[in-house]
């Protein structure tokens, strides 16, 4: 006979919440929160190839050679935005819930993206870029919680790249979509044959930013099917919401074949949450283990996002002011999100071989290679194709792990304020990769360019080793 823990047991319920070694909510709920994380891919990528036509359109003056030097201030914004976001909304998923959060950041990025569609000049442009950063960094900080607390302990990790597989397909539906709407047509490989971009057509790039106002509302609509966190209603010391939500997952859990294991008598007695507060996340700045582990995966994102936002969000422009023209330039980028996609596909199936801090010495080698191979592409297509590919499959490889890592090293009572602490913080590396080294590449030229970007994701990998091991660990042990 299954224990049920009594209503007033919080922890019998986190015993028999971690007991579950399936996905336990209706499938269907991993494409509800990838497609809302997928939207939040395609905002952050839908600036790369089109931004050059923004330029052209509403900047007096602009060029396509020098469209870079216009990149940096919306990009800016938004990474501004995204940092407030993180920081602040979604600290407040720890107070009112996971699921109400996340049904308010994606309004709130779909807004955003509206906006961004709608605007008439680039100060009103990158105001709307501000404001989607604001939905976009709560959402990816609250989703990635989300996920490590309803996921099967041994395959949270996994269910975060499953995600991220529709967060790759976001992404690269932006840069592909972009490169039809924004960039005229050329002969393969230099471009599409079929691109519509024209002198008769200089607002197309605003058709990027409604499509992503189009599935935020898609996004929005089927969150509404999706249960609060359990951990989150206990840490609340709402048992009886909690229960109703384990008793439903362990029913579908059964209906997949799972059979839950026999417990020793007595019944271990598992760590149980501390009650959530007001003052919660205080507790990260008096603790001595979590401020440091805040301050170490905090430094991990800084230099970790030096690197993905020097390749994903300036790649374009840096190759359009080296030696490639805006066409190509677009081609190469959108060929390497195949290797995005790829990254997380593959992901899916070793993620959880290895621990979390191991990953991402592993992508940054593979980086590594793929920023050598463009830097002496030479203007040959096909090698930088090839780079481009390893650049993306290498810098998301080890995504999915330590967003998996962020969210395991800190308890529920304050895990989406420390998650977006981190990653919103973190975010100044993407300001770094963008603001001061991807305009700045005339002066650097290519390979040093390259060789700087990689050289912060060494950085990463290194301090990453100092992490906390995670994988296959309770949540309440790992933090209690």
């Amino acid at each position: 006979m299954t224990h049920t823990a009594p209503a007033t047991d919080a922890g019998g319920h986190l015993r028999r919440l971690d007991r579950i070694d399936v996905w336990s909510l209706p499938r269907l709920f991993v494409v509800v929160i990838g497609i809302g994380t997928a939207f939040t891919y395609y905002d952050i990528f839908d600036i790369n190839v089109s931004f050059i036509q923004t330029c052209l359109d509403i900047v007096a003056g602009c060029a396509p050679e020098t469209a870079v030097h216009w990149l940096g201030t919306p990009v800016l914004a938004n990474l501004v935005g995204y940092a407030v976001g993180a920081v602040v909304l979604s600290r407040l998923a720890d107070r009112f819930g996971r699921r109400d959060m996340l049904m308010f950041t994606m309004l709130l990025t779909g807004l955003g993206s509206l906006y961004n569609a709608l605007a008439g000049d680039y100060t009103h442009f990158v105001l709307a870029r501000a404001i989607t950063g604001l939905g976009v960094g709560a959402d990816i900080a609250i989703v990635n919680v989300y996920i490590s607390e309803v996921a099967p302990r041994a395959a949270r990790a996994r269910f975060t790249t499953l995600v991220l597989v529709l967060s790759a397909i976001g992404a690269a539906g932006a840069t592909w979509l972009g490169l039809v709407l924004t960039t005229p047509a050329a002969p393969w490989p230099q471009g599409l044959p079929f691109a519509a971009a024209s002198a008769d057509n200089p607002g197309a790039w605003r058709w990027m930013y409604a499509v992503g106002a189009l599935l935020a509302l898609v996004a929005l609509l089927l969150r509404l099917k999706l249960p609060e966190s359990p951990r989150w209603l206990l840490a609340r010391g709402k048992l009886a919401r909690a229960d109703a939500v384990i008793v439903d997952m362990e029913r579908r859990a059964r209906s997949r074949g799972w059979t839950p294991p026999r417990e020793p008598t007595p019944a271990p007695a598992p760590s149980v949450p501390e009650p959530a507060g007001r003052g919660s996340l205080l507790d990260l700045f008096t603790s001595r283990r979590y401020l440091g582990r805040c301050l170490l995966i905090t430094a991990i994102w800084v230099l970790a996002y030096t690197t993905v936002y020097g390749f994903g969000a300036g790649l374009t422009s840096i190759l359009s002011a080296v030696r490639y023209t805006p066409s190509e330039a677009g081609m190469i980028v959108a060929i390497g999100t195949f290797g995005y996609l790829a990254a997380e596909v593959v992901g899916y199936f070793v993620v959880e071989a290895l621990e979390r801090k191991h990953w991402l010495p592993v992508g940054t080698a593979i980086v590594i290679v793929g920023a050598v191979l463009v830097g002496a592409s030479g203007g040959s297509m096909p090698v930088a194709f090839l780079g481009s590919v390893l650049i993306f499959f290498g810098y998301n490889l080890w995504f999915a792990p330590t967003y998996a890592l962020t969210a395991e090293s800190f308890p529920t009572r304050m895990r989406a304020g420390a998650f977006g602490i981190t990653d919103g913080i973190g975010h100044v590396g993407g300001g770094i990769g963008v603001f001061l080294i991807a305009q700045n590449v005339e002066r650097l030229h290519a390979p040093a360019a390259l060789a700087i970007i990689c050289g912060f994701l060494v950085a990463a990998a290194a301090l990453a080793q100092l992490t906390v091991r995670t994988r296959n660990r309770r949540l309440e042990d790992v933090s209690p």
